[in-house]
């Protein structure tokens, strides 16, 4: 048996071992060659998994160790048997977090209750950031069609209404250019000429849901995690930014160590054998912490200024930022 991994996955070195042939290698590095006589690939999103890679190898599975999946062919896989699975939920609080911080920098002069936060996307993440930023008085808009199809509208408004209303706009939903609700350039030059003239848009899911150029145009101000090729980012856009980071949004210890685990224990299930994971991680408490504690504690967590002005002295240091990321401790 044998499993290549992208070398950045941490947590997982001594997981496999026991059991297989491990190879790692750079996750932008993993070529056909490498893979041809691989059982599994446990990735993450800078290892493209389509045709050029898999056709004529022996992989059963693909293992990603990150909530999305537009770094593999779905389609291509699921044509040819390769099994495919993803890391689904696994950093929902670490990008919390990443949002928390956001917000703590930008509404030091406005008070939460003041304040209109529109949530497109309302899955694992978009739930969490929806749910503290009520309790934290913000007035909130829930936008997710496909979930207001399937559940009814109450509670749900439409990207429309979020749009026109909202001071603060937090994007949280996968990169998809097919189906009914397609994300490729959601925020794009239509949507942006409904939004308020103070409109602050974040954007910590993919990179392709945002028309970059539309936004940079329009003199909106947003705040940056995910972006368009990485990792060779415009300088406009980051010069622009009023907070930017490499991303890092769901950069956690214990959301790293759950993705770990459940790459792991996916491609376990695929190849049949029994491997144990060992986190060395403590799980989060989640707590409802005040605005007022959050605000103040953030930064022994999370100096997101202090990572923002470093991205901004060195873009051509994105790659290099993210992999060699210290990474945070989540603390509600």
């Amino acid at each position: 048996m044998k499993i290549v991994i992208d070398s950045d996955i941490p947590y997982i070195r001594g997981v496999w071992e026991p059991f297989a042939e491990v190879v790692y290698l750079p996750g932008d590095a993993i070529s056909a060659a490498d893979v041809k006589d691989a059982d599994a690939l446990i990735v993450r999103t800078r290892t493209r998994c389509n045709k050029a890679l898999l056709e004529g190898s022996c992989v059963k599975v693909v293992a990603t160790a990150t909530i999305g999946t537009d770094h593999i062919d779905l389609e291509w896989c699921a044509a040819n048997g390769v099994r495919v699975e993803s890391a689904a939920g696994c950093n929902a609080r670490g990008v919390l977090q990443w949002v928390s911080a956001v917000l703590a920098v930008l509404c030091r002069e406005r008070e939460p209750q003041t304040l209109t936060l529109g949530v497109v996307g309302v899955g694992h993440v978009g739930s969490l950031v929806a749910d503290y930023a009520q309790s934290w008085g913000f007035r909130v808009l829930r936008c997710d069609p496909p979930r207001s199809r399937a559940e009814g509208p109450e509670g749900f408004t439409s990207f429309d209404e979020v749009l026109s209303q909202s001071d603060i706009l937090t994007l949280h939903v996968p990169f998809t250019r097919e189906g009914s609700d397609p994300t490729a350039n959601l925020i794009n030059s239509a949507a942006i000429e409904l939004l308020q003239p103070d409109t602050l848009v974040l954007n910590s899911s993919r990179g392709g849901v945002v028309d970059e150029q539309a936004l940079l145009a329009s003199g909106h101000r947003f705040a940056l995690d995910t972006w368009m090729n990485e990792p060779d980012i415009d300088s406009r856009v980051l010069e622009r930014a009023l907070l930017a980071t490499p991303h890092i949004a769901g950069y956690s210890r214990q959301g790293k160590a759950t993705a770990t685990r459940m790459a792991c224990e996916a491609v376990a299930r695929v190849l049949g054998v029994e491997v144990e994971f060992r986190s060395p991680v403590e799980p989060t408490i989640p707590w409802a912490i005040s605005w007022q504690e959050m605000c103040t504690r953030m930064g022994e967590y999370f100096d997101i200024e202090a990572q923002s002005q470093a991205l901004k002295a060195s873009p051509h240091k994105f790659e290099q930022m993210r992999n060699n990321y210290n990474y945070r401790q989540e603390f509600f």
